[in-house]
């Protein structure tokens, strides 16, 4: 899966990792999106106890995204595009010896960070065996706390196995309640609880996604500012990013849209000589019927184009001169597949682009 550093669109899946029909369905449902990755939430191999089950539970759906692949499914990925969380039942099994093995990934491959365009992502490893332990004040937390202070990306997803809210059965752990949104963390991913679930707390969404194949479980008393739960069928996230949006879609393997979720961000404006200002779409994400509005500095010849994530021009909405002033370009998607864009403004000799989702 080759990886465009201009694309943001990208799948996550929890406890998955038990071969049969529902996982086979789950990685169906998300190699439809074509995803520029996959991110896991922990249980990526139910392992039998010899530690030779995980490349039928992992690479026989998912070979494809996976760098450095040594099973017998396929080729690989010529980059990694494969960023697993430990699991409770990764680590059963010679302490996570196959899990550490089988992938190749950054830091002490326990937990770790990476980049994808505006997008920071956080993994950690929520299992209370960790080394660096798992509270707060650890030398996991401090690791974290540090990093994402030093992030500059725009979207910064924190992601583990344990959940840390939960109306399921394995319930919330309340020793990973860190300060995330304080810490400048904007959404966190958990499994461990088989079934969907969006909780609002601390003004930032915390999700529990555990349905990616092995089994389904029933929710009970909802916690505190759960917005929505569902275990009705086995599915994953797929997840989108813009400069100002980040969407988060729950969507089960018979293509079912469950929930939808949208971050925004404020428009970043600058007042520096001669650029193009304000530039904004709206909405964002765009479904049918967008309007493109900016400031026009100078009069100036003009161009309003929409490109597509590797930069090659999609529509040209306006081209000609236009005076100084606040400007508005209406733009009807149209037949424009759902995806990752970008529209950008071409004034004089200065260039503003943002970009956009198209759901």
């Amino acid at each position: 899966m080759p990886y465009s550093a201009l694309a943001q669109r990208f799948a996550a899946v929890g406890d998955f990792g038990y071969a049969g029909r529902p996982e086979r369905d789950v990685a169906n449902l998300i190699n439809s999106w074509n995803p520029e990755f996959v991110i896991t939430l922990g249980d990526n191999n139910y392992d039998l106890g010899d530690g030779k089950t995980i490349d039928a539970n992992i690479g026989q759906y998912y070979q494809a995204y996976i760098g450095n692949y040594q099973g017998k499914y396929g080729p690989g990925a010529s980059t990694n595009q494969f960023f697993p969380s430990l699991g409770n039942h990764d680590l059963y099994t010679g302490n996570g010896q196959p899990y550490f093995s089988y992938f190749t990934l950054p830091g002490n491959e326990r937990y770790y960070d990476f980049v994808r365009g505006n997008v920071h992502f956080f993994v950690l490893n929520s299992d209370p065996l960790e080394p660096d332990g798992v509270l707060s004040t650890s030398v996991q937390a401090q690791w974290l706390q540090q990093r994402l202070a030093q992030s500059p990306e725009i979207w910064k997803i924190v992601y583990f196995h344990h959940a840390a809210y939960s109306s399921g059965p394995h319930g919330s752990t309340v020793a990973l309640q860190w300060p995330f949104r304080a810490w400048g963390a904007s959404a966190v991913i958990n499994g461990h609880d088989h079934h969907y679930e969006r909780i609002m707390t601390d003004g930032i969404p915390f999700f529990v996604n555990g349905l990616g194949g092995r089994s389904v479980y029933q929710t009970y008393t909802p916690v505190p500012n759960s917005q929505i739960r569902y275990s009705g069928d086995f599915g994953a996230m797929l997840v989108q990013a813009s400069t100002d949006s980040l969407n988060f879609q729950f969507i089960t393997r018979n293509n079912k849209l469950i929930d939808t979720y949208t971050l925004h961000r404020a428009p970043v404006t600058s007042s520096a000589p001669g650029q193009v200002l304000q530039l904004t779409v709206q909405p964002n994400p765009l479904t049918e019927v967008g309007r493109i509005e900016f400031t026009q500095p100078n009069y100036a010849l003009t161009m309003v184009r929409v490109l597509d994530v590797h930069g090659r021009e999609i529509i040209r909405l306006h081209e000609g001169w236009l005076a100084p002033g606040r400007q508005s370009v209406r733009w009807e998607r149209g037949t424009l597949a759902a995806g990752v864009y970008q529209v950008q403004v071409v004034s004089g000799a200065t260039t503003q682009t943002v970009r956009l989702l198209a759901l």
